[in-house]
């Protein structure tokens, strides 16, 4: 255990810092073009990748009675991510599209990798921040979906992700034996139809309609719709195709880290639509520490379904007794992910030896692989 006056130092959060690195990453892929534009995936999935076969596993875990005041170094790094983001998304907006020196595959591999920088971090922040009470630092998690024109994310993670995970009413809950493009086709409507429902259900309760101004998917529709008027007005048609691309690529980077952190993991259905409690064992883990660096712990996910509200650098890791452990970080996992007969090697083999550890009793998955178990009370 980690003491709270150790964590709180500098140089203990410094290494959730190296996302800023990549800001001058895209500027060079931007003004060199070239093998340049493929710098931003080269340092976000290569280096990390390369780093945690280097560094290998962290398991120490932080002593949980540290307060908030001592985690200032970890929290101002998700508190100023946006405007570092806004500003350089909105450069490559400016500057890109007239661009003489690249040409239009160049522009959308520039845009790739912006869409890396939207997604491995703007979104991951983005989810750390929605988890908290303040309502600054929601309102900079709603701005960073926003800027990917995912904002009903918010809803979907907080009032149903979180709420269902596991069972057949939450649709991120990658099926066993469902490859990740079947996923991602079946998930972008569901997701946002799902969103849609459960702001509605909450209104119907204080017996308000569902366009009542409380509801808040006012404000994701009101930011989205300003991201791609200023995306026009800054970079004209071109400007707005590169800005809906890079959101394209962040969402596609949200939707496969959501497959990997539950595929085939669902929780015991008890009778009459009830189902166990959410506990560690329903989410992959992985200590891997490099890319959970890059990631501010998101791979210590047990820990986050098991308690949402904990911030991300007091996420406790957990042994294979426990919760079931992936072989490798996401970024490799999301490659993996993005080839099915490779991703059903790895990971059904450790579906079923998941299954065998902690359900021995249940004796037909089927109910649980086609999502046919009653939909929870």
């Amino acid at each position: 255990m980690i003491p709270a006056s150790q964590v709180a130092r500098f140089q203990n959060a410094l290494p959730f810092w190296l996302s800023l690195l990549m800001v001058p990453l895209a500027y060079l892929s931007a003004t060199r073009g070239g093998v340049w534009v493929f710098v931003l995936p080269l340092f976000s999935w290569g280096m990390f990748s390369i780093l945690d076969e280097i560094t290998g596993l962290y398991e120490e875990d932080a002593d949980l009675a540290t307060r908030d005041d001592e985690l200032f170094w970890y929290r101002l790094i998700t508190l100023i991510w946006f405007p570092v983001q806004f500003g350089t998304l909105f450069w490559l907006i400016s500057y890109v599209p007239d661009a003489a020196h690249l040409t239009w595959p160049e522009k959308f591999m520039v845009f790739f990798g912006m869409g890396i920088v939207s997604g491995t971090t703007g979104i991951v922040y983005a989810h750390e921040l929605m988890h908290q009470r303040n309502r600054l630092e929601r309102w900079l998690g709603d701005l960073l979906m926003a800027s990917v024109l995912y904002g009903h994310f918010r809803t979907e993670h907080l009032l149903v992700h979180h709420r269902y995970v596991g069972t057949p009413r939450d649709a991120v809950t990658a099926r066993y034996n469902e490859g990740f493009h079947r996923f991602f086709f079946r998930v972008l409507p569901g997701c946002a139809v799902s969103a849609f429902h459960a702001e509605k259900a909450m209104l119907a309760r204080k017996g308000l309609p569902w366009h009542h101004r409380s509801n808040p998917f006012w404000r994701y529709w009101s930011l989205q719709a300003l991201f791609l008027a200023l995306a026009l007005f800054v970079g004209g048609w071109g400007g707005l195709l590169l800005f809906c691309w890079q959101a394209l690529v962040a969402v596609w980077q949200l939707e496969v880290v959501n497959y990997v952190e539950h595929y085939g993991l669902t929780r015991k259905h008890l009778g009459e639509g009830r189902y166990e409690h959410v506990l560690p064992r329903h989410s992959w883990n992985a200590s891997h520490r490099a890319s959970n660096w890059l990631l501010i712990n998101l791979q210590r996910h047990s820990d986050h379904h098991y308690k949402p509200q904990r911030r991300f650098p007091l996420l406790q890791t957990y042994s294979e007794e426990e919760a079931p452990q992936l072989p490798y970080g996401y970024p490799v996992m999301a490659f993996l992910a993005m080839i099915p007969p490779l991703w059903r090697r790895r990971m059904n083999p450790r579906v079923r030896a998941w299954r065998r550890q902690f359900y021995p009793d249940v004796q037909d998955w089927r109910p649980y692989k086609f999502a046919t178990n009653p939909m929870p009370r």
